[in-house]
Order: structure tokens, then C-alpha cells, then sequence
């Protein structure tokens, strides 16, 4: 019987009484596990961080490897599933030492929408309280001229009429003269069709 199997067949005596520690047995079987690691990773390096890995792993779960049972396999096993959990990593990762890949990476600009809000922040504060709180009840909250008028607690003519003054004035105030520009057609799409 070799070293190593006697090593993996007594763990079960602790230190003091005759038989290796776990640590002193998973320590024998090292060599052995560098072998197997560069067997899977054919790297020296690669195969060093595979075994510091198997062993960081079977010692931080070294609770769960049941005495008497076979050591050398249960580490073994920890290395191999450490291994190819590695390689699937991998297959997902996009090699890119060069930056080339990252370079081809963007993003959509967000400063023209950042500053569309900020010019109709700026606009909607300019309209007096009752039309900006009518067009936002219509416009942005996508209520119907009936239930708008019910929360302002007026006429349903009185909020149709306060909604069409507040959009011609926030198109006044932002310089947009036309209603086919893209703000105006935002403003006239978020209004709901009037009842006929």
C-alpha cells in the first residue's frame, strides 16, 4: 500500500493518536492533484490555480467529506467540477486583450433626451398651475377628459379647452412651430382621443 492510500484510507484520527490529520492527508494527495489538473488544463499556471481552487473549495466545505470514505476521489471530483465549470465560464467570456471587441461596444447617446426633459421641466414650469395641471393629468398621467375634469372638479369643455391652450403655449415656450415636430407629436400622441 502506498503512501497516499494509506493517507486516504486512515483520515479519520485526528492529530496525537496515531492516524494523519485531514489536513496532512489532503496535503499527500497535492501532487497527485497537480498531475490530474494539468492532464485537464495542459498549463502549468493554469493547473497551479486549478488545484488552489479544488483546495479552497474542499476546505471550505471540508464538513460535508464523510470519514472513512475515499478522499483522493472526493477531491478529485471537486478539481474536475472546478475544471469545467472554469471552461463554461469561458465559452461565454469574449477574449478582447486588444480592445478591439470593447471598442465596437456603445451605448445610444442620453444627453438629447436629458435635455428634451430639461427644456420641457423648464417650459411646463412657465404655464400657469391650472393648464400645466390639465395637461399632465391628460398628457402624462393618460387620463380621460372626463376623469381629468372630475379631479380638477370643473367642466369637461373647461379641461378641453385648458389642454388645448397648455399645448399650444409648451410649444410656444420650446420654440416648436410646427406640430409635426417630434416634441409636438409626443405631446399629441400622449392626449387621448376627445368623445365625439
Amino acid at each position: 500500500m502506498t503512501r497516499d492510500a494509506r493517507a486516504v484510507t486512515d483520515t479519520s484520527g485526528p492529530e496525537g493518536e496515531g492516524g494523519p490529520s485531514w489536513r496532512d492527508s489532503v496535503v499527500a494527495l497535492i501532487p497527485a492533484l497537480r498531475a490530474f489538473a494539468w492532464s485537464l488544463s495542459h498549463n502549468s499556471s493554469d493547473a497551479d490555480d486549478l488545484v488552489q481552487d479544488a483546495l479552497i473549495k474542499a476546505w471550505t466545505h471540508r464538513d460535508k467529506f464523510e470519514p472513512g470514505t475515499n478522499l483522493r476521489a472526493w477531491l478529485f471530483t471537486i478539481l474536475r467540477n472546478t475544471y469545467y465549470t472554469a471552461v463554461v465560464r469561458r465559452r461565454r467570456e469574449v477574449r478582447d486583450e486588444t480592445g478591439k471587441y470593447a471598442a465596437t461596444l456603445s451605448t445610444g447617446p442620453t444627453q438629447d433626451w436629458s435635455m428634451a426633459m430639461h427644456s420641457m421641466q423648464v417650459a411646463l414650469a412657465q404655464l400657469p398651475d391650472e393648464h400645466r395641471e390639465a395637461l399632465i393629468l391628460v398628457g402624462a398621467a393618460g387620463l380621460t377628459y372626463e376623469e381629468a375634469a372630475a379631479v380638477c372638479g370643473c367642466a369637461l369643455g373647461t379641461i378641453k379647452s385648458r389642454v388645448n391652450r397648455a399645448r399650444a403655449r409648451l410649444l410656444k415656450i420650446m420654440e416648436a412651430d410646427e406640430p409635426s415636430d417630434t416634441f409636438a407629436g409626443e405631446v399629441a400622441a400622449a392626449e387621448p382621443s376627445a368623445p365625439e
